[in-house]
């Protein structure tokens, strides 16, 4: 069976959940199948890994139209695969075309769905409209849906009820326990200026809407003053979010010390570094289907303060690996109440700050779970399992 994985990031390229997700399904399904990978960007020295660059009439054109012209680019060098398996809707489209073209059965992976982040409308213009054609278009017709947590199934069958339910399967994401672990060396600490002495809450992400760093900066007012607050906070959405950041960064900074904003994307090893010596790691996202980066956290021992949404909660055992933010949302994903929210997730933080042997008990528990219930190479199996129904349902049609 040849499998071709297709999605807009993949090693150097990665900034997302979606991106580690492919990586390492990659990575352990090669030990079962033959695997190509068709990523956006620049060539890719790794072998069996194919990258297009946006077609060069596109190069002006609305960001979603150079996606789709990408697609379309990666679709044709699917052809001879057994199964296509596409992730996110920057590759769904090419899933949809290589179905159309060559009849191949496409299993799409859901790491996120469109009509449930609005605020995408802002980055993408009237592009958000083509996002989220190409998503449902796409998931109509795929022969096999995977969501990664039992909430984005509830949000796929929700968002799209022309789906049938036994389409769905739930498949999570994973961490790899052994390079995510607790990491003793404090380098990146002293590289970044960050005091071993003192404690400090972390938080690793995007900056974009969904993952609520804006909550987590007016919460960070309400902090205990003795901890740091680093922001591990890069690739900014739009020109718009990223200012508003800067600002409240540069409010909060003036209200208190020892606030470190880490812009650039991190090496991993840096990276487990810093969540290894924290006290907490927040994620006060206000949209996580499944939310690898907790996955991290817990596998790194640190105890993890999350929101109450989407798969989050699979993930983080309250009061067992962490402490959850109940979050009362509108139709546009936001809190109805941000003043709440900043306020519950600043009660949660200071309860682990004030408990340093809770924090630790609780990371300990987090790596037990990550250990336990998310190894990829089960994943990775599962996956194989369902591509192997897949195209034996199309056999017995054909």
């Amino acid at each position: 069976m040849r499998v071709d994985l297709l999605s807009r990031e993949y090693p150097p390229d990665v900034y997302g959940g979606a991106g580690v997700h492919v990586e390492y399904l990659a990575r352990e399904l090669r030990g079962l199948t033959d695997v190509r990978v068709r990523c956006f960007g620049a060539p890719r020295e790794e072998p069996g890994v194919s990258a297009y660059r946006v077609p060069g009439g596109l190069e002006t054109a609305n960001a979603a139209l150079q996606v789709l012209g990408v697609d379309l680019e990666m679709a044709a060098g699917c052809e001879g695969a057994t199964l296509v398996h596409s992730h996110t809707w920057y590759a769904n489209f090419a899933g949809h075309v290589a179905k159309m073209l060559y009849g191949t059965p496409h299993v799409v992976t859901t790491h996120s769905l469109e009509p449930l982040r609005p605020w995408k409308a802002e980055q993408l213009g009237g592009g958000y409209t083509l996002s989220s054609w190409a998503e449902r278009t796409a998931l109509a017709s795929a022969d096999a849906i995977i969501a990664v947590s039992e909430g984005m199934r509830r949000d796929v069958l929700s968002a799209y009820p022309e789906i049938a339910p036994d389409r769905v399967t739930v498949i999570h994401n994973g961490i790899d326990t052994d390079e995510y672990a607790p990491a003793p060396g404090a380098e990146a600490l002293a590289r970044h200026g960050i005091d071993p002495g003192r404690p400090y809450v972390v938080f690793v992400g995007r900056i974009t809407r969904q993952k609520g760093l804006v909550h987590l900066l007016h919460a960070a007012r309400a902090f205990d003053p003795a901890a740091q607050l680093v922001l591990c906070a890069g690739a900014p959405d739009t020109p718009e979010i990223a200012e508003e950041v800067s600002g409240l960064v540069r409010g909060l900074s003036a209200a208190r010390d020892g606030v470190i904003w880490i812009r650039e994307m991190l090496p991993r090893p840096e990276v487990i570094q810093i969540l290894t010596h924290a006290t907490v790691f927040v994620c006060p996202s206000v949209y996580e289907p499944m939310g690898i980066v907790n996955l991290e956290a817990m596998a790194c021992e640190t105890a993890v303060v999350a929101t109450a949404t989407g798969g989050i909660p699979e993930v983080v055992a309250d009061g067992s690996t962490g402490l959850l933010v109940p979050i009362d949302q509108g139709a546009d994903g936001e809190p109805h109440d941000p003043g709440a929210f900043a306020a519950a997730i600043a009660e949660r933080v200071n309860e682990l700050l004030r408990d340093p042997g809770l924090a630790a008990t609780m990371g300990e528990a987090g790596r037990r779970r990550a250990v336990d219930h998310f190894s990829w190479r089960r994943i990775a199996e599962r996956t194989l399992d369902l591509y192997t129904s897949v195209t034996a349902a199309g056999d017995r049609s054909s």
